[in-house]
This record gives structure tokens, sequence and C-alpha cells, in this order.
């Protein structure tokens, strides 16, 4: 078993070398990770620079490998021509905050799974809800039982042929191991619009930006990433990269939106 790990908080985050220290029992783990953090990166590429690749010799994270750009940058690289074999998992994280409902197309974390994807491979993006690292290493034992069940229970579509992979998006509330056996399939829940720009003035008195809180759930009801969280449970969600709105297609196509 070959698993290649990313994250989007950088090579230094205590997340990735949680997930990497935990995965080490299952096979040869490759780490590719960005070297600054980039939360928030999404699926984004690095089209207008090189980049540089570069080895960790020495301590915790000896053989560790860190680019200069995305966690996308990261496994597209990995998978396009630095790794020798292909390998047989891509698992992103562990990302200090959730990534639930409309973060999924935000988070750099789930992008790095979804490349994988892209490329043929099941992935899986690991999230812990709340900052700060709080029973990180009991979140990290959580990842590999979960990586463990895709390898040993895989979903139909990492068996039929010409079928995409499996994507899981997990998000694991700051909880002690054994408190941590209750796990849910879930949906992706919805939140509240996002709160407003935070504006202040720089040092010459000329206005900036800040990108405001997230907005709070919106859709948390039984069945959804926010609700399986909120009772303390693992939220384990299946994503699709299709974003094709196949109800709305037929429709347009009976209102005589194609035309000859």
């Amino acid at each position: 078993m070959h698993i290649l790990v990313a994250n989007d908080d950088g090579y230094l985050a205590p997340g990735l070398l949680a997930l990497v220290n935990a995965l080490r029992s299952l096979g040869k783990v490759t780490v590719i990770g960005p070297e600054q953090n980039h939360s928030g990166a999404s699926n984004s590429l690095t089209l207008s620079r090189p980049l540089t690749v570069n080895r960790v010799n020495g301590g915790e994270r000896d053989g560790f490998i860190y680019i200069n750009g995305t966690p996308t940058d990261c496994v597209h690289i990995a998978l396009t021509g630095l790794l020798e074999s292909k390998p047989d998992i891509v698992v992103s994280g562990i990302n200090q905050g959730e990534n639930m409902g409309e973060d999924v197309l935000y988070s750099g974390t789930v992008a790095a799974a979804i490349e994988g994807v892209m490329f043929g491979i099941p992935a899986i993006a690991f999230s812990q809800v709340d900052k700060g690292w709080v029973g990180l290493e009991d979140a990290a034992l959580i990842a590999r039982d979960i990586v463990l069940q895709q390898i040993n229970h895989p979903v139909d579509g990492d068996l039929k042929p010409g079928a995409k992979p499996t994507l899981l998006n997990v998000n694991i509330p700051n909880r002690s191991y054994s408190e941590l056996q209750s796990w849910r399939v879930t949906r992706l829940g919805n939140r509240h619009h996002s709160q407003n720009v935070i504006m202040q003035n720089n040092p010459r008195g000329e206005p900036i930006y800040w990108i405001g809180p997230p907005g709070i759930a919106k859709d948390a009801t039984e069945g959804t990433d926010f609700h399986a969280i909120q009772n303390g449970q693992v939220s384990i969600t299946p994503l699709q990269l299709d974003l094709s709105h196949l109800a709305m297609r037929e429709q347009m196509k009976m209102s005589n939106w194609n035309k000859d």
C-alpha cells in the first residue's frame, strides 16, 4: 500500500505530522506538502512561475517533500512526474479547522484530495473541527481507521471500470479516541452568507480589507455534516466532481434553449 499525503497548512503543520505518523503502519507513505500555509487556495495551480521541490533531511519530518506552491500543485507534480509509481490512495490533512458545507469549494485540503481523484486515485480529506490542535493524536488515529476502512471496504466507485474513484470529506470533532467511534455518512449542509469584510487602514492611511468569518450553519438538519458534528460524531461526506445541474439541463432543453 502506497499512500500519498498532502495538506494545505504547510509541511510544518502539526496536523500533517500526526497524520503521517498514524498512517505509517499501513504501508509506504510519501509526503508532499506546500512550503507555506495555503488555506482557502481551493484548486488553484501555479502557472505564472516555476516551482521548486525540496526535501527535509533529518528530524521528525525527515523525507518530507515541500513545494513552494499550492496543495493542488503538490499532488499534481507528484502524480505527473515526481513519483516513480502511482499511489494507491491520496490523503490530505489533517486541516486545522472544519471544512463543512460550502467550505469544500474554498478548501485547499479538499482540493488536494480532488486532484488525486482527477488522476483516478481514491482520496480522503481530513479536517479537525476546532482550531488549536486539541486532541490531534486522537483525530489522527480516527483518520487511520477511516483510511483502513476505505482500503478494506472500497465502495463501488473504486471497483467499477470507468467509474470515478471515491472522494471523501471527513470532519473530526476535537474529542478523545474513545469518543470518536460514532461515524455518520453525511451530505453537505449549508451556511448563511459570509460575514462582512473587515476594513482597516494600513500605516499609510490606505484602506485594506480582510475577508470576514464564514457564515453560521443554515441547514444543519439530520443527515448533514453540521448535524453529525453537533452531535459529536465523525462526519464522512462522499463528494463528486460533476457540477452539472441535470434537472435544469432538461428544463432548458424543453424550453428551446438549444438552437440549430
